[in-house]
């Protein structure tokens, strides 16, 4: 029975990096008996200044079997530790967020309560100075994590920095030689189903018409099907993440590529600094509440490394999620499902987490509403537990110098998020919920980062009679030794991924 009513032919509406991840994915899947086309227009731009992302994407990439240095050339790639924040706590404070724990848990209480405990008794040590992510970042080193679990360099995680539109262009070669169609062409007219109300073909500008048992919606912000066509509502996310502008400017690279990511808090947003082999990637984020586009524009050109590439791109977005990522037949993904701001470099995540899950909730023709309605459960758990680890980074402002930021140190926050931050004031503990993303030591490097101190520890501690001064400098000189037998990040792309100029 379940063969007799098996998806025949999905149809993808827009392709960017959205659209060619879900395609690549799909010819992966369905190697038979299914037919995937793509529609999209190359003169409808797509936003594609999202070129960072986190440890997760080399799953992504691994499960379709892609090399990772053919994968890099063709991007023009480079490769991400963490990100660096620059103001974030107060105005002249930096800190970072490593990908991977800090050093390595030695009793059944956490490092970072030794950690705390130390610093209480006078040691100023940073705690990014236990991460092998940043050790190696600072210096600009990289090399692949240590397989052998004893060895420090085993203690980090990475991703990538790379070219978004040359990314969808090489999962678009990648999708056609597994049998994807793309047709090029505008979507004129959507036609829905009288009786249940689901999309059942677009016409296109010229007439032609396309009809699909299953729609993927990756149009972009303006959400052609699930909004346009089945007006599903949005869910407004911008009482507490009021930044609801960019502006993008590429520039030429100054030096050798970083191998992480920055975010500068700025008077009314931030800026991300984003390093390619072939440029560097710059944004503002910016609340238009307090800053106008053309000062926002003009604030970036100041603030670039090098010479502009380009003039600046801007970016009106409303922080948010759809009040259904699947509705009838359509599965949104990418932008047309929400938006959360790059702040952590999460973008490109919920694309592959909703692709994910239509892998994992592939439906029948009968679209069973059990099946709709925890894919909904799983992508709306997942948006706001994002959103709350981005809601943190404002909410722990210490800096008053500026409205935005103001606003944002006196806002109520939501409760998930509010017993999170009060957990680890009076203790140092890390409270985790169904779906986090982010994990302990990310949570952890933003509250410390940004001077969210506990009170005090935990309780247990007093009860272990150990004294971990001498063996956290043994970790911090493991760690330093180590980083410096590493290439360059530079002569580590060189040697194995340089892309061709």
């Amino acid at each position: 029975m379940t063969g007799e009513r098996s998806i025949r032919r999905v149809l993808i509406v827009g392709g960017g990096t959205a659209g060619w991840m879900t395609a690549a994915m799909l010819s992966h899947a369905l190697r038979q008996d299914c037919a995937v086309t793509l529609i999209e227009s190359d003169d409808i731009g797509t936003v594609g200044v999202g070129e960072a992302t986190i440890p997760p994407i080399r799953i992504f990439n691994q499960t379709l079997g892609i090399d990772e240095r053919d994968f890099i050339k063709a991007t023009q790639g480079t490769f991400k530790l963490g990100i660096e924040f620059v103001g974030w706590g107060a105005q002249n404070s930096r800190y970072f967020h490593p990908f991977g724990p800090f050093g390595r848990d030695f009793d059944m209480v956490a490092l970072h309560q030794y950690w705390l405990k130390s610093r209480a008794e006078g040691d100023q040590t940073p705690l990014d100075d236990y991460a092998m992510a940043w050790v190696m970042a600072k210096s600009g080193k990289f090399a692949h994590p240590s397989p052998d679990q004893r060895n420090v360099l085993s203690t980090f995680d990475y991703a990538y920095h790379f070219d978004a539109g040359l990314y969808a262009k090489y999962l678009r070669g990648f999708a056609e030689q597994r049998g994807v169609t793309r047709i090029e062409g505008k979507i004129a007219d959507v036609a829905l189903n009288g009786e249940n109300g689901f999309v059942e073909r677009v016409t296109l500008e010229d007439g032609r018409a396309f009809e699909a048992d299953l729609f993927i919606d990756c149009s972009g912000f303006r959400g052609l099907l699930i909004e346009g066509a089945l007006k599903t509502g949005y869910e407004d996310w911008s009482q507490w993440l009021p930044c609801d502008r960019a502006v993008a400017m590429p520039c030429k690279n100054a030096g050798a590529p970083t191998p992480y990511t920055r975010s500068t808090a700025r008077e009314a947003g931030w800026q991300w600094r984003i390093p390619l082999q072939h440029r560097t990637g710059n944004g503002y984020v910016y609340c238009s509440a307090y800053l106008d586009d053309a000062k926002a524009a003009d604030l970036l050109s100041q603030r670039l490394d090098g010479k502009a590439l380009g003039d600046p791109r801007p970016l009106r977005f409303t922080a948010g999620r759809r009040r259904q990522h699947w509705n009838k037949n359509v599965i949104a993904i990418g932008l047309s499902s929400g938006f959360l701001e790059p702040l952590e470099s999460t973008s490109i995540h919920l694309i592959q987490a909703n692709i994910s899950k239509i892998i994992a909730l592939f439906p029948t023709r009968d679209f069973d509403p059990i099946t709709t309605a925890e894919f909904n459960r799983i992508a709306d758990t997942e948006m706001e537990r994002i959103r709350d680890f981005i809601i943190l980074h404002y909410k722990l402002t210490q800096r008053d110098d500026a409205e935005l930021w103001r606003y944002c140190a006196a806002m109520e926050v939501p409760d998930t998020l509010a017993l999170k931050i009060e957990h680890f004031r009076k203790s140092g503990r890390l409270i985790a919920r169904e779906m986090d993303l982010f994990a302990a030591p990310s949570w952890l490097a933003v509250h410390i980062g940004q001077n969210n101190i506990p009170q005090g520890h935990d309780p247990l501690l007093d009860h272990r009679g150990i004294d971990a001064r001498d063996w956290l400098a043994k970790l911090r000189a493991a760690m330093v030794a180590e980083a410096q037998r590493l290439p360059s990040h530079q002569q580590f792309i060189d040697q194995h991924c340089k892309a061709a100029v």
